[in-house]
């Protein structure tokens, strides 16, 4: 997955929003517009409170707000308790927003890693995908609140700008000292932060692949005795972070730290303006002032959002690259209830690089029986294992069932009714029940408990007083690697598919072990075609047949065994 980067554009952007709600989105702008527009209404009616009796200029014309202090006051206390509850409706409504955006990019990601053709992973790392799936999108989510509040701080300072200059256009001439300000905020070490921002990703994924599968790599690193070198690579990685933490945070705060000054510089600048000229009215300056003095925390938070959506970029690229993987299979019609009746011939396969060479005539399956599938390491055995269970593209494939004659996105049709385990995939589910569940989703208790049986896992679980709920990471109940895998075999039983395919599926087992639950599935499964690679000589004794393949690509036809 080492490709260039694309730049995010905002079409891109926009794109993702479509599907978070349009309406709800337009309805947090009202919002945003109906707290803007009560602030603003309750900072001008603090003048009235200020000065008692001193009427209110408002574009050139005097206003005599008439009433007594507590009019005013109640006034004023009704205008700010709508202005507070129009911006928690908003805040809140703005949480939904950003978790049902998250939600939904991580469901269209995952989703796409599901459907993406095995070739678009070959160079995908597994701590990568769970940046993906997990901390990546944080990011984006993070950016996302951060795309809303400055949608927030806009609104707010246009309303806030609009009635200033209503109240005195001439005071209100620091409105282009406040522009100023504002492109000051968009372009402070915007090139940092960005540089910083994908450094971070980029780090934080190489903790996630350092922290892989952590158990089984520590028995490998005490016997290599690799611990200090572990400590010193993990410590550097990790002192990175810390660094790249810190300087985010130091951006923020120096952003702040100019925002404050300029802020306050242009303020000064505008009482010292207000003073020099003629004619100002006081009335209009204290409510000039309390108008440009409610975007100050904005103009604050304005620096924090721009920095979130800094970060977000690199995100959002890496999350947009993997939206792009090609899907793994072209559109066809899935044969509901097919059966393979009689021998399945595989007349030619021939693979596609960058795969193995290989071109393999004349191998016949039939249900019921077991082939075995021999050779040296790195030979090609997996992927020939792919292309037999559909989720490869070979270069060239025949293949026939009596008469009939087809190819391979009808092969591949027909055996959507499959079992694939590979030698490194373990459960992901929490409990047994429903790790065989997953399999089989209505099957009943007694049914899992028979398949536990043929596989040679009831007697393990009996001695567990959780049973079916058994915990699979628990550490007192936790399962041997073995045990594991007896557990997928069990999957395979309760899906009673057409076609099985074990990639070293039974290698944490010793030899009487695995040759007992091979003829187990053969014996539960009478109408699927079983499918066994193994280094093993010994599942010879119970396979129908075997093909050798040979470290020059060639392929021994299939024999009796």
């Amino acid at each position: 997955m080492h490709q260039p980067t694309h730049q995010a554009s905002l079409r891109d952007i926009f794109g993702t929003l479509k599907h978070t709600g349009v309406a709800q989105i337009i309805l947090y702008v009202l919002l945003s517009l109906g707290c803007a527009l009560a602030g603003s209404a309750a900072a001008v009616l603090v003048v009235p409170m200020v000065q008692p009796g001193h009427p209110l200029v408002l574009g050139g014309r005097s206003i005599d707000i008439h009433g007594s202090i507590e009019t005013h006051a109640a006034l004023f206390a009704t205008i700010t308790a709508c202005f507070a509850v129009l911006r928690w409706q908003a805040a809140c409504l703005a949480a939904r927003l950003a978790s049902r955006y998250g939600m939904q990019l991580r469901r269209a990601v995952h989703a796409r890693l599901i459907d993406a053709a095995l070739s678009s992973l070959a160079d995908a790392t597994s701590a990568e995908i769970a940046n993906v799936l997990t901390y990546n999108v944080e990011i984006i989510t993070q950016g996302f609140s951060a795309l809303l509040q400055l949608l927030v701080a806009g609104i707010t300072a246009g309303v806030s700008l609009a009635l200033a200059f209503w109240v005195s256009p001439a005071l209100a001439l620091a409105a282009p000292l406040l522009a100023v300000l504002a492109l000051a905020t968009s372009r402070i070490s915007t090139r940092k932060q960005a540089h910083v921002s994908r450094q971070y990703i980029a780090d934080l994924t190489r903790l996630f692949w350092l922290s892989e599968d952590f158990p089984r790599r520590l028995r490998h690193v005490r016997s290599f005795e690799r611990e200090d070198a572990e400590k010193a690579s993990h410590g550097d990685i990790s002192g990175r972070l810390g660094r790249g933490y810190r300087q985010q945070l130091e951006l923020i705060a120096s952003g702040r730290l100019v925002l404050e000054l300029l802020a306050a510089a242009s303020m000064a600048g505008m009482f010292v303006l207000a003073y020099r000229m003629h004619g100002v009215d006081q009335a209009s300056l204290i409510a000039v002032c309390l108008l440009l003095g409610r975007l100050l925390p904005y103009l604050v938070s304005t620096r924090q959002s721009l920095q979130q959506l800094h970060s977000a970029v690199p995100a959002f690229e890496l999350w947009q690259r993997y939206m792009r993987l090609p899907p793994a299979r072209a559109a066809y019609t899935p044969l509901h209830g097919a059966q393979i009746a009689g021998a399945l011939h595989i007349e030619h396969v021939q693979l596609a690089p960058p795969l193995a060479a290989l071109d393999i005539r004349d191998l016949s399956l039939v249900p019921g029986t077991l082939t075995l599938l021999c050779g040296d390491s790195g030979i090609g055995k997996t992927s020939l294992v792919d292309v037999l269970a559909g989720m490869m593209q070979p270069a060239a494939f025949s293949a026939r069932m009596g008469q009939r004659r087809f190819g391979f996105d009808e092969y591949r049709a027909l055996v959507r009714n499959s079992a694939y385990i590979s030698q490194s995939v373990r459960p992901w589910q929490p409990t047994v029940r429903e790790c065989l569940r997953w399999a089989a989703p209505d099957a009943s208790d007694d049914m899992l408990e028979r398949a536990l049986a043929d596989v040679g896992l009831d007697k393990r679980l009996a001695g567990s007083q959780h049973g079916l709920d058994t915990a699979l990471s628990s550490s007192s109940s936790r399962l041997s690697g073995g045990e594991l895998q007896r557990l997928l075999l069990a999957q395979v039983i309760l899906r009673k598919p057409l076609l099985v395919l074990l990639d070293e599926a039974t290698s944490a087992l010793d030899a009487a072990a695995e040759m007992a639950v091979l003829t187990a599935l053969k014996r539960r499964l009478p109408r699927t075609i079983l499918l066994v690679v193994s280094h093993r000589s010994g599942v010879a004794a119970i396979a129908d047949q075997c093909m050798v393949m040979g470290a020059d690509g060639n392929v021994t036809a299939p024999v009796g065994a």
